[in-house]
């Protein structure tokens, strides 16, 4: 019996998925289902376009479209072009992998004034989403800050620090390049509440901040002497994340012995402080106020001493939420789909960040698909069946047929795998020596390839 399966979201979450169920399942039918006519997710639009070996994993990702029993169906917006309630109904199983790229509300006074941003919509800008063709952040001052000690943040701050030739063979957005290009920024502020050793970074990516070659990172405390950095860890990690935090501290402690001298931008790493309020002026940023934070018993504290920094822009980095579809059961305060171990509702699973929320690298994708395939496979398995007639009680839904039925109907254009290699190969055809792609940044460029 065939077994019909939409993935709604083409990150690696749902790439990862679709590739086993489509292969453990021999007999079903999968619909990879994206609001965008270009696959991919956050992979094309939130990794670093500087970071094109990671970007690679789309050639993984190229093999599973080219299955016969795999199609991509792509510029669709469920909750708008077709409801939830209507997946539902054409589909046996409906797996959601959206993921999270909303950001989080900075809960600062001032957190909506003009120069400040969050990280996600800063990273969808340099990566040309089709989201952000009409958003152009302020950079014409000299000082930026970011809040959050994650890749997400170093990834920002690089970016930023970076010449037009260092950036030469990557992606990024022309635009947004032209803007940091002339961008007269000398300081950028890396803020995090806790310590060096509490630091989500790894190790390549702190690294990578040594080769830059006009910036310069720096790792000062709040009276401008260098921070000193611990030794050694404490204890309460396990091996893995014990190992990558110890080269993070003498990463750390390396940039602690570094001086400004010429270079025209500065990194500095700010630990133990906490954003308290954005100061403004005509309503836009001039400065950033911190408390100093200290451990007591094993607590996060302000103390009395306080900070201010001039700063011109400010990027928080402070995590995402999923956005719901419209019918779904979601869990607002979470931001995330309301679920019990991948399960939303009778046929209906999630997989990914809008499932656990914004946590891991692209790897951890593919460990939760894995056991989300093992949960959908099981319970498949566990469906009653009549034994008289040897049928499941269940009647298959009516598939992939009922979906271009209801998009036909509602002449909504529907991009499948063969029109985006038509818009890959047009992106790479287009971009100048020396680039390995130039992105359309609007969905009406990429229409216009096909027509």
């Amino acid at each position: 019996m065939s077994h019909s399966i939409a993935v709604v979201g083409t990150g690696p979450a749902g790439f990862y998925l679709a590739d086993l169920l489509s292969k453990k399942l021999e007999h079903s039918q999968l619909d990879l289902i994206d609001r965008l006519p270009s696959p991919f997710g956050l992979i094309r639009a939130a990794v670093a376009p500087d970071h094109i070996a990671t970007k690679n994993i789309t050639r993984q990702f190229e093999r599973v479209l080219q299955r016969d029993n795999v199609r991509f169906l792509g510029n669709i917006e469920i909750g708008k072009d077709i409801s939830y309630d209507e997946l539902k109904a054409c589909y046996d199983t409906v797996i959601i992998a959206t993921g999270a790229i909303e950001d989080r509300q900075l809960p600062l006074e001032g957190a909506d004034s003009e120069g400040v941003y969050g990280s996600g919509r800063f990273v969808t800008w340099y990566n040309a989403h089709p989201d952000r063709y009409d958003f152009s952040p302020k950079l014409d001052g000299k000082h930026i800050a970011i809040i959050g000690n994650g890749n997400v943040a170093l990834d920002i701050a690089r970016i930023l620090s970076k010449t037009p030739d260092e950036m030469a063979d990557s992606d990024i957005n022309p635009k947004a390049q032209q803007l940091i290009k002339d961008s007269p920024v000398e300081d950028i502020y890396i803020i995090g509440r806790r310590g060096p050793e509490e630091a989500s970074f790894t190790p390549f990516e702190l690294e990578e901040l040594s080769q830059l070659s006009q910036a310069v990172p720096l790792v000062y405390s709040a009276n401008g002497e260098s921070l000193l950095i611990p030794q050694q860890i404490g204890e309460g990690y396990d091996g893995r994340e014990s190992k990558i935090r110890q080269k993070n501290l003498e990463i750390l402690q390396r940039y602690s012995e570094n001086q400004a001298g010429d270079n025209a931008i500065r990194l500095h790493f700010l630990f133990w402080h906490n954003p308290s309020k954005i100061n403004t002026e005509n309503g836009r940023i001039n400065s950033l106020s911190l408390n100093k934070t200290q451990l007591k018993n094993n607590r996060l504290v302000e103390t009395r001493e306080t900070l201010t920094l001039p700063v011109d822009t400010l990027i928080s980095a402070i995590g995402y939420r999923s956005t719901p579809i419209p019918g779904m059961p979601f869990d607002q305060p979470a931001g995330v789909v309301r679920n019990e171990q991948g399960r939303v509702e009778a046929g209906v699973y999630c997989v990914g960040w809008c499932k656990r929320g914004p946590q891991g690298v692209i790897p951890s994708n593919r460990a939760d698909a894995i056991e989300m395939a093992k949960t959908i496979i099981a319970d498949l398995e566990a469906k009653p069946s009549d034994q008289s007639n040897n049928q499941c009680r269940t009647q298959p839904k009516p598939g992939p047929g009922a979906i271009d039925e209801l998009l036909s109907a509602r002449k909504i254009r529907v991009v499948g795998t063969d029109d985006w290699h038509k818009i890959d190969q047009a992106e790479i055809g287009r971009a100048p020596e020396g680039k390995i792609r130039e992105k359309f940044t609007t969905v009406e460029q990429m229409l216009a390839v096909l027509d």
